[in-house]
C-alpha cells in the first residue's frame, strides 16, 4: 500500500461502533499495517452521535479525519450517515444501513425525523444502501447489526483475507461467534 487509507466509522451510542472499530483496527494490524484510530463517544450512553476514525497504511502520523478525506464512511443510522457526509472524499464511499434511530428532540415530538435522507446521500456520494435490521431479524439476532455493516465494510475495503473469527473470539463470549460470524458474512455479501 503506497498511500494511508481512512475509515469513518459513525452510529449511536449502543449500536456497536466501538466494537466494530476495535475489531477493526485489531484486523488491519495483523495484517500488517501501522493503524492508528481514534473514538469520539460523544453521549454515547443516551443514545448520542458515536465516531471512529481509522487510518492505515505504511506509515501512519494522526488519525484524524478531515473534512473530504475519508475513503470510506460506515454508518449504522441514516441520519449519522448524513452528519458526517461531508467528510468523505470526493472519491470515496459511503456505506449506510437504512435504520432510523430517532434521537431524543424526535421522540419526544420537538422535531420530525428527515425525509428523503438516503436519495440526499445518494446525490452526494458513492452510496450502497443496506437493511441490517431485516438482515438481523431474519436471522433473529437483533444486537448484530454492527457485525453486518462492518462485514459490508470488510469488503468495500477488500479486506477479507483476515482472520475475522479470530479476532472476534478475542473480544467477545464464544456463545455470541456463530451468530456474529454469520451477520458478518451476510454483511460482505452485500457488497456487489
Amino acid at each position: 500500500m503506497k498511500k494511508t487509507k481512512s475509515i469513518l466509522i459513525v452510529g449511536v451510542g449502543g449500536q456497536g461502533t466501538i466494537l466494530s472499530s476495535k475489531m477493526l483496527t485489531l484486523g488491519l494490524m495483523e495484517k500488517g499495517y501501522d493503524v492508528k484510530m481514534s473514538e469520539i463517544h460523544g453521549m454515547s450512553q443516551r443514545g448520542g452521535s458515536v465516531s471512529a476514525h481509522i487510518k492505515y497504511g505504511d506509515k501512519v502520523n494522526s488519525p484524524v479525519i478531515g473534512l473530504g478525506e475519508a475513503d470510506v464512511l460506515i454508518s449504522f443510522e441514516q441520519m449519522e450517515t448524513y452528519r458526517w457526509l461531508k467528510y468523505v472524499s470526493p472519491n470515496g464511499k459511503v456505506v449506510t444501513n437504512s435504520f432510523k434511530l430517532p434521537s431524543a428532540p424526535i421522540l419526544s415530538g420537538i422535531v420530525e425525523y428527515p425525509e428523503g435522507l438516503i436519495e440526499e446521500i445518494k446525490s452526494k456520494a458513492d452510496t450502497t444502501v443496506i437493511d441490517a435490521m431485516d438482515i438481523v431479524n431474519r436471522l433473529n439476532t437483533p444486537r448484530s447489526m454492527n457485525m453486518v455493516m462492518l462485514g459490508a465494510l470488510i469488503s468495500v475495503a477488500k479486506l477479507n483475507d483476515i482472520n475475522w473469527k479470530g479476532i472476534m473470539e478475542s473480544l467477545m463470549h464464544e456463545k455470541y461467534i456463530d451468530i456474529n460470524m454469520k451477520a458478518l458474512h451476510i454483511g460482505m455479501e452485500q457488497i456487489g
